[in-house]
């Protein structure tokens, strides 16, 4: 059990880097919870620091899912459950930094990153449910939204070990509820679209 706690305890630290926030300070952002959404992400990011400061955020923040998901199936190669675990934690340190006292982002990157060396297939897939969605609709939350859930239902249709489909669904769930305030606008009609600024 120490060696659980561990483990999980440092998927939490490595997703909890904040590159999006590091990024944006790069970029001459002194703080992106300042401007924008407010968001510690990719898309606040490239609105208000610039598209190559985005994509780096983006990069950066699935690079650090990846690792930690890759790092957990080398030190628990036998299990799915460890790996699966520590990936839903590295999205938990991304949404919820200690660093920025627990104000992070909404973990689709860092999610995205965390399951493709654990469901390839159905993290491909979710890929392509967002970028259509976001292409399609204009709105980036909205693609993440249908990303996140297509994520855990093809996690489920392609066989998946449970522990990963099981924590993919609960990643699913987490970034619905980080999409909150998002929901709202978009049930009123205000929710920011691809390429527009914030005020």
């Amino acid at each position: 059990m120490p060696r659980l706690f561990a483990l999980l305890g440092a998927a939490y630290l490595l997703g909890s880097v904040p590159f999006s926030f590091l990024v944006a300070r790069w970029f001459g952002v002194k703080d992106v919870r300042q401007v924008g959404s407010g968001n510690v992400g990719a898309t606040n990011v490239m609105r208000s620091a610039g598209k190559g400061a985005g994509l780096l955020a983006l990069a950066l923040d699935a690079g650090k899912g990846a690792l930690v998901a890759w790092l957990a199936g080398l030190v628990e190669p036998e299990t799915s459950i460890i790996p699966a675990l520590a990936a839903a934690a590295a999205v938990l340190g991304h949404m919820y930094p200690v660093w920025l006292g627990f104000r992070g982002g909404k973990g689709v990157a860092t999610g995205a990153g965390a399951f493709a060396p654990l469901a390839p297939l159905a993290t491909a897939g979710s890929v392509v449910v967002f970028v259509v969605t976001a292409a399609l609709t204009r709105y980036v939350s909205l693609g993440s939204l249908a990303g996140a859930t297509a994520l855990a239902a093809l996690a489920f249709a392609l066989g998946s070990p449970p522990a990963v489909a099981w924590a993919a669904a609960f990643v699913a769930a987490l970034v619905t509820w980080k999409h909150r305030d998002n929901l709202r606008r978009l049930a009123r009609g205000t929710e920011s679209r691809l390429g527009s600024r914030r005020p």
